[in-house]
């Protein structure tokens, strides 16, 4: 049987992978802290901190076939590969578009520049892409490796709060009004977290190295926005505002306190990239969306969010609008 270590598998895109591995009939051990949230039924627990002394102890004395990490830290990547990569047949790392030096050019592939990768051992957010790119570094010193990196991903279990913005924000405004970004032709490119994991289980089942975007299909903010407004049922105002006035306003791009989730001014390459990534199925936007509002209901419409406006912020900037 096929064994495989996920090196975190508590919290979003690790259990996803744990699931997928799972579903694929392999034996699956889960190396974490747990803090994050219970592992997927069905797979093994080990608990341990990866900035703790000797974390893989308990793992490194058996053989894996496959061993995945989505770290973005280099000194947990660096000590892992050492650790694990002698007893490791193929090792799969989830790396990230961040690690691109031009996020303005739509649809780079691959071989496009890179960041120069981080020095340190230890990455701020400020430093993401430099860190990831550190990261890729480090496991392409091994014999076999799969690198995706991915793109923005979206689906139920995004502990960002930014893809489910939308859907819920429209579902919580019922007929009342929703303020957008008045940028609907930004490329904006989303994977369902759980297409990714399918796709990474199934690659490295066959073989697959090297090292491949994993995005989505390409698509519009216009799109996502309409698409998450007709899933909710929306039946009120859209009330669009422009991005130099949002910007003069406060209201922050991409993701955080008081944003307008995945909005980008001036970087639609983030949200355009082409792919090698054969076999990448990714399903239906509106089923993701469908899938997310579902989510997000679980959770609370009205409840805090790490990415975007309160209703009360957003009223405040439609009333000035008017």
């Amino acid at each position: 049987m096929t064994s495989v270590l996920v090196l975190g598998g508590t919290s979003w895109l690790g259990g996803e992978i744990a699931k997928a591995s799972l579903a694929r009939g392999y034996d699956v051990t889960c190396l974490a802290r747990g803090e994050a949230g219970e592992p997927p039924p069905g797979v093994a627990f080990v608990a341990s901190d990866r900035d703790g002394d000797d974390p893989y102890a308990e793992v490194q004395d058996t053989r894996w076939d496959q061993v995945f990490d989505v770290s973005w830290q280099p000194r947990f990547v660096r000590e892992a590969v050492q650790a694990l990569g002698p007893v490791t047949e193929i090792w799969i790392y989830v790396s990230s578009v961040s690690i691109y030096a031009d996020e303005s050019t739509c649809g780079e592939d691959e071989d496009a520049e890179l960041l120069p990768p981080l020095q340190a051992g230890h990455a701020d957010w400020e430093t993401y892409g430099e860190a990831k790119a550190r990261c890729e570094e480090i496991v392409q010193a091994l014999p076999r490796t799969l690198i995706a990196r991915a793109g923005l991903l979206g689906g139920p279990g995004d502990r960002s709060d930014r893809f489910g913005y939308w859907v819920s924000r429209f579902a919580l405004a019922g007929d009342g009004p929703v303020l957008v970004p008045d940028a609907p032709q930004q490329p904006t490119q989303i994977l369902d977290a759980r297409d990714l994991a399918a796709w990474l289980v199934k690659a490295a089942d066959e073989g697959t190295t090297g090292i491949f975007n994993a995005v989505g299909e390409k698509s519009t903010l216009g799109e996502l926005i309409e698409a998450s407004a007709q899933v909710a049922g929306h039946m009120g105002e859209v009330v669009r505002a422009d991005p130099d006035w949002l910007v003069e306003q406060g209201v922050q791009p991409w993701s955080g306190p008081k944003s307008l989730p995945l909005w980008v001014p001036g970087e639609d390459g983030l949200g355009s990239r082409s792919s090698r990534a054969v076999g990448l199925n990714r399903r239906p936007l509106s089923r993701l969306v469908d899938d997310t509002l579902a989510y997000e209901m679980r959770l609370g419409l009205d409840r805090g969010r790490k990415a975007g406006l309160t209703r009360t912020e957003e009223l405040d900037l439609i009333a000035r609008i008017g």
